[in-house]
């Protein structure tokens, strides 16, 4: 892709739309209006914006917007708006203290604007009360992730899903929800047709079109899966033994609870048929390079934590995390 000619007034920006968090070029004009392109130079989209990217120029016209600050429903200067919310906020903070107020802001802010809010509540109110709509969004995925590793980290990068011989997509409707993704996905099986992808999803949605495989599980069934599959691998003889006994810790516990693997009991918790179980985990316990994408279907359950873990067990179970093309992969809903 050749780069665009930048314009003295081009910004280099990020997309608040979905977890991708694609690079975007911003050109404003002289009639209001701002030019879309996707930044060729940003590692997540390198050029490429879905939909909903290349139509941000459009978000910025006037209709239907707030043009002036309004209390109580009638328009107000920015001195007199931002006065009365300092003045209710101090007037909490003296009464009640500093943990009588809070902010409630967004994964899609900007870094620094988020830096800002932050410093704003601790540093300058005093208090800890601000959060984002991404702990809603993310919150079993932390737990499962500080769980199994003592920290928040995905072990994974975007290239991974381009050098896997196996993604595995699960809770994810990847075509919809993070689209620049599945496009990166669908241009490598492109280029490598022996890559394979399983679609894991009730539905059969768009991410269906570029998936070998697709195994309609019942809601809330990941756990089952992927427990079951853990079972199916030590049977095999598929576990890195080395890597268990060097990384993890307690591994036969888990594989006790996962032991034997009952394909018909499996069955009876997923909806999947026991021919499409022992194919699916045939396939992952043949290939080294495999990367598990899920997200907010695996995520946002009363089970979401245990769902994630169960899938990080996997990975762990065979040794396929931290190097190319392999991994438990989160992709979220925040860009930031």
């Amino acid at each position: 892709m050749d780069n665009p000619v930048l314009s003295p007034d081009t910004v280099r920006t990020t997309c608040p739309y979905c977890g991708v968090g694609c690079g975007v070029l911003a050109t404003p004009g002289k009639d209001g209006t701002v030019a879309i392109a996707g930044d060729p130079d940003h590692p997540a989209n390198f050029g490429r914006l879905c939909s909903k990217g290349s139509a941000l120029g459009e978000t910025v016209h006037l209709d239907g917007r707030l043009l002036e600050p309004r209390v109580e429903g009638k328009a107000a200067s920015w001195d007199k708006a931002l006065d009365l919310v300092a003045s209710r906020f101090n007037a909490a903070i003296r009464e009640h203290g500093p943990d009588s107020v809070a902010f409630y802001v967004s994964g899609q802010l900007l870094t620094e604007d988020y830096y800002v809010a932050n410093k704003l509540m601790k540093g300058f109110i005093g208090s800890a009360n601000i959060d984002t709509n991404s702990r809603l969004c993310m919150s079993s995925s932390v737990a499962g992730h500080m769980r199994a590793f003592g920290s928040d980290t995905v072990p994974g990068t975007y290239e991974d899903l381009e050098l896997a011989d196996l993604i595995v997509l699960t809770g994810s409707n990847l075509a919809w929800c993070h689209p620049v993704l599945y496009q990166r996905i669908a241009a490598a099986k492109v280029k490598r047709p022996q890559m394979r992808i399983v679609l894991i999803d009730p539905r059969r949605t768009m991410t269906a079109d570029i998936a070998d495989m697709h195994l309609p599980i019942r809601a809330d069934g990941d756990t089952a899966l992927f427990v079951g599959l853990l079972g199916f691998l030590a049977e095999q003889g598929a576990l890195d033994r080395a890597y268990i006994g060097q990384h993890t810790t307690g591994f036969a516990a888990a594989l006790a609870l996962a032991s034997p693997c009952d394909l018909d009991a499996i069955s009876q918790h997923t909806g999947i048929a026991p021919d499409q179980l022992l194919a699916f985990f045939a396939l992952f316990a043949r290939t080294e390079r495999c990367v598990t994408v899920y997200s907010q279907g695996v995520n946002q359950s009363a089970s979401g934590t245990d769902k994630v873990n169960a899938i990080v067990n996997c990975h762990l179970a065979t040794g396929r995390i931290g190097r190319p093309g392999m991994g438990p992969f989160s992709v979220t809903g925040q860009p930031n």
